[in-house]
């Protein structure tokens, strides 16, 4: 417990100084206003994501203080995260790494970690695959491939005001509490401190966007979170592998989603930027217009207005990941209304068809 309370207030204190520190270094800022995927109205840090890997470190040495071992192996994580997380920096920092080194860099941390942690997908309780998972180089190249999907996913969801960071706290704390069920004080540990560390960078990101996660906070976000899933079920043969898919899903399912859309049926480049993303649907078609003015303060408020609808699709998978993480078929059942109702609910919206009630209007 007294991790996360040292990494919540790191990460608040370390945003605090970004935000002042942006107005005398111009390279800390974002100030494309413009573009498919820009929904504020003001130029803002965009390197959230170092207050929060600072408070992860922070919080790492507190635990290895109290318990060695336990913060030693969460150094080893961080360890693991910073090929990728840097990668993110870098291009917060120079708005000049690509989309594809960023994926090759978050490729070679899960091979970091794969070796250094044995964070190794090694079942998803099917046994036709479990079979194949038993070697290696299979066992490899899919944990890569799963770790390197989730950090691309929260960095697509990040997208407005508090989205990625809240939905990035509920999985960690469903993490904590899996993990503490089964008695894996390592995962429980680092869990607890990464979510701590967001929330004190939320307090300056939600509701009124004064710093962002930027690419390198998304990706180690992702990274984390991705990397505690596998060593979690890796450790525990009692959590069922299906767990962390429930749990992942809605970042995955953006994902795959996404490369559907672009690849089949607009026929773009999967790494081209768009503005027809699940969340960006709901800022246009549902809340858009619940505020009659168009100035920057009305922007900001439908911008946080958004987070909201996505906060509660997210939960719909948390929650039954988290009471049910040991029922395979349960989990598996949701897996499949989660797919379900995200591919309802965007079909509706894209068609402005959605439901009357989820359209926020302009009070006369």
């Amino acid at each position: 417990m007294h991790s996360i309370i040292v990494s919540f207030f790191v990460a608040l204190m370390v945003g605090f100084f970004i935000i002042k520190l942006s107005v005398v270094n111009e390279k800390t800022l974002d100030y494309e206003l413009n573009g498919a995927q820009k929904f504020h109205s003001h130029p803002v840090p965009r390197i959230g994501g170092l207050a929060i890997f600072i408070a992860v470190a922070a919080g790492a040495g507190l635990a290895y203080w109290r318990a060695p071992h336990i913060g030693a192996w969460i150094f080893l994580l961080l360890l693991s995260s910073t090929l990728a997380f840097g990668s993110g920096i870098l291009e917060d920092w120079t708005k000049n790494v690509g989309v594809l080194y960023r994926l090759i860099f978050t490729l070679l941390s899960a091979v970091v970690g794969y070796f250094l942690l044995h964070a190794a997908i090694v079942r998803i309780d099917v046994s036709f695959v479990d079979s194949c998972l038993k070697f290696a180089p299979v066992s490899l190249l899919f944990t890569v491939l799963c770790v390197a999907g989730i950090a691309n996913g929260i960095n697509i969801i990040d997208g407005f005001n508090g989205l990625a960071g809240a939905i990035s706290i509920f999985i960690a704390l469903s993490l904590a509490y899996v993990s503490m069920q089964v008695g894996d004080a390592y995962v429980t540990t680092a869990a607890l401190v990464l979510a701590g560390a967001t929330a004190g960078f939320m307090i300056w990101n939600y509701p009124f966007g004064l710093i962002f996660l930027g690419d390198g906070g998304a990706y180690f976000l992702g990274f984390m979170l991705a990397e505690l899933a596998v060593l979690l079920i890796a450790r525990n043969p009692q959590v069922s592998a299906w767990y962390a898919a429930l749990l992942m899903i809605y970042p995955a399912f953006e994902v795959i989603f996404s490369i559907y859309r672009k690849k089949f049926v607009r026929g773009i480049s999967p790494g081209i930027p768009d503005g027809v993303h699940l969340h960006m649907l709901v800022f246009k078609r549902l809340v858009r217009w619940t505020l009659g003015t168009q100035g920057a303060r009305a922007k900001t408020r439908r911008n946080a207005l958004t987070s909201p609808y996505l906060w509660l699709l997210s939960l719909t998978a948390i929650i039954p990941a988290t009471l049910f993480w040991h029922s395979k078929w349960v989990l598996v059942g949701f897996c499949a209304l989660f797919v379900v109702g995200y591919t309802w609910l965007y079909a509706q919206i894209v068609r402005f068809n959605a439901p009357q009630w989820m359209i926020l209007r302009k009070k006369k």
